[in-house]
């Protein structure tokens, strides 16, 4: 599943979809990358690496993404998970997302 592998990615790289398309990169290329991604995108991508934590989603649209399935740590980050959502979330704040 996609969530077991950003889990085994996020400490090393930033992993992106985009269009259906998993796309790695790090530092200013990923800053590059979420500039260029749609709130939807942007959305998906920070509660990808949340899903991969096991994080127990209660939204409609995260169930439908993501699936019911939660399991420890439930969602807790590493730091390099967290400094990533921070950065997903101010590309979000930006655009004016949410």
């Amino acid at each position: 599943m996609l969530g077991g592998m950003l889990g085994r990615l996020a400490s090393r790289a930033a992993v992106v979809v985009l269009a259906g398309t998993l796309v790695m990169s790090s530092g200013a290329a990923m800053a590059a990358s979420y500039r260029s991604m749609s709130c939807s995108q942007l959305w998906y991508a920070r509660n990808a690496i949340y899903a991969d934590n096991g994080y127990c989603f209660k939204t409609t649209r995260a169930i439908r993404a993501f699936g019911r399935a939660c399991y420890p740590p439930y969602g807790r980050l590493s730091r390099a998970e967290q400094r990533e959502v921070d950065l997903i979330v101010r590309w979000e704040r930006r655009k004016g997302c949410r």
